[in-house]
């Protein structure tokens, strides 16, 4: 849990052990080269398991990370899961039966899980937990009483002063005292709890605000010592604590990645890219947890959210595809309020519906997941940029990336270290044919990226976009607004648009919002009338105004239609 104010942070959470005996340790299919971890943010642990058979494991991404699975607060803001009650499993989100099958399931599709698990804190108030547990402030009957909290009541205010940010409560959440040896002992066990259910590692929270020798000795108590550990340390300049402390346990989440994407692809050239990582002051790669966004700075504006539209996303392909720590990708929800809780409780029934944004399934984004896997090992090579924002990089003989967040399309032969042969553009979906010499040439529509590796030759369909390969048809694009729960999607005069009937209108990909996309097969040469529709959750029609459009395909490839919607 990132700081932040009272209201947006009655938040953080704990663990808590519940000291149950669970059958052996579940086995996943280790990751071995797969580093990219889904973060499912407020997911029932069901949604998860059917995303990791449906979705995560096909992609080719190594580990997915849960919310905190404990007992929590009463409530519906999202927040209320980072305000532990208690080390039972017996939270909104599923109970132990559930959990245990989530880590299972997971694990079958070679995904390893990773638990968010707070441990800094309990909760600010009394009440009664989302399990029937009562408490108070500093009082959780079976687990913790007064003494097991630090003298220090007031809350946090200097983050020049150690003792005040590892000792003092972080936005009035109950600061327990790691250095007691009973405290240890009960974080450890809820911990082991986890292992045993077959988990594989934890996303450590607030974890600045324990001493690091605190973490070490709790660390060292594990049923596991070598449990996956990433530790969230917010680096901020001039401050008492520093996230590279934290290094000697795990992994380390570094911040200043993710807040200097924001800066570089809203305000300056994405040609400053060429040296990024280590250079630029951060912690080494290889303990160097990253990400474009998550669920605290996507509410408070420190980052890049799925509402900087092709920014976003381009930020995410980059992530993606430049070897330098191992990434994130947050998969959360549609909001407006910054305090509100997951839609339905998080029962995803369906990815883009319900206010579900599901990045993880994005075609921009999960396609950049093999692209990672294949690429690993490979250093940077073939850089080139035009001094502003088009750049384009391979990863050795094994992939290349092209990124264009210029105003308008680009056009030129690249330069790789590929070997000949025809390869899959994953970004689109189309076969781009490489020399003897290494060159390709191909056009980048404005904001748009392609990406070619060795473990993609040939192209397949993805009916998340495209039922099948496109090689003649029409690219839509339509800069269209959208209220939460919304979609656009084009229908016209042909069966593949719908024949005008909007139950069958190809939906748009809102990965550019708010410029949605979408590649529609057609044969060459047809004439074709069109026009978007707008569906709310509730299925209800709006159709643009005015008359309908008109296009008509190309006898070879596609013809490009950027249009605006029609109030």
């Amino acid at each position: 849990m990132a700081r932040r104010t009272v209201a947006a942070a009655l938040a953080l959470v704990a663990g808590a052990a519940a000291g149950v005996t669970a059958p052996s340790q579940a086995q996943a299919a280790a990751p071995g080269d797969k580093d990219v971890t889904a973060v499912m943010f407020e997911w029932k642990f069901a949604s998860v398991a059917k995303a990791c058979t449906d979705t995560l494991g096909p992609a080719g991404y190594g580990y997915v990370q849960v919310s905190p699975p404990q007992e929590r607060i009463q409530g519906s803001a999202w927040w209320t899961a980072y305000q532990p009650v208690s080390y039972r499993i017996a939270g909104p989100l599923g109970d132990r039966a559930a959990f245990r099958n989530m880590v299972d399931t997971c694990h079958a599709a070679g995904v390893k899980v990773v638990a968010d698990s707070v441990i800094n804190h309990m909760s600010a108030g009394s009440g009664t937990g989302t399990g029937g547990s009562s408490y108070t402030k500093y009082g959780y009957p079976g687990v913790y009483s007064a003494p097991d909290f630090d003298n220090c009541t007031a809350e946090i205010t200097n983050y020049q002063d150690r003792f005040n940010v590892q000792q003092c409560e972080l936005v009035g959440l109950a600061d327990l005292d790691t250095g007691e040896e009973y405290v240890r002992g009960r974080i450890a066990a809820y911990l082991n709890d986890l292992l045993s259910l077959g988990v594989d590692g934890f996303r450590i929270d607030a974890a600045k605000h324990m001493p690091a020798a605190d973490l070490a000795d709790i660390k060292s108590r594990l049923t596991d010592p070598n449990a996956y550990w990433k530790q969230e340390a917010i680096f901020g300049a001039g401050e008492a604590v520093s996230p590279s402390e934290y290094l000697g346990t795990g992994d380390v989440q570094e911040f200043r990645y993710a807040r200097d994407l924001k800066r570089v692809f809203t305000g300056e050239q994405l040609a400053h890219l060429k040296t990024f990582g280590e250079s630029w002051g951060y912690m080494p790669s290889g303990q160097s947890g990253v990400f474009v966004d998550n669920h605290d700075t996507e509410r408070n504006g420190e980052t890049l959210t799925y509402k900087s539209g092709a920014s976003y996303t381009l930020a995410s392909v980059f992530m993606l595809a430049w070897p330098y720590g191992s990434p994130d990708v947050h998969s959360g929800y549609e909001w407006s309020n910054k305090d509100a809780g997951a839609p339905g409780g998080g029962q995803v029934d369906a990815c883009y519906s319900g206010g579900w944004k599901c990045q993880h399934d994005w075609r921009e984004i999960k396609s950049m997941v093999a692209f990672r896997n294949v690429a690993r090992g490979q250093g940077v090579t073939n850089w080139w940029d035009n001094g502003n924002d088009a750049i384009a990089f391979g990863r050795g003989t094994k992939a290349y990336v092209a990124i264009n967040q210029e105003a308008g399309p680009l056009t030129r032969t690249f330069q790789t270290s590929l070997p000949a042969g025809t390869y899959c553009d994953v970004q689109r979906n189309a076969p781009v044919t490489v020399d003897g010499s290494g060159r390709f040439t191909a056009t980048l529509g404005a904001n748009t990226a392609l990406a070619l590796h060795a473990g993609a030759r040939v192209c397949g369909g993805d009916p998340t976009t495209d039922p099948d390969p496109v090689t003649t048809g029409a690219a839509f694009q339509v800069n269209a607004t959208t209220a939460m729960g919304e979609n656009i999607h084009v229908t016209g005069d042909h069966p593949a648009l719908g024949n005008w009937n909007p139950a069958g209108a190809p939906k748009l990909d809102p990965a550019a919002y708010p410029v949605w996309k979408r590649t529609v097969s057609l044969p060459p040469g047809t004439a074709f009338s069109y026009k978007y529709v707008r569906k709310d959750a509730a299925g209800n029609v709006t159709w643009e105004s005015g008359a309908n459009r008109v296009a008509t395909v190309p006898s070879s490839g596609t013809v490009t239609l950027s249009d605006t919607w029609r109030n």
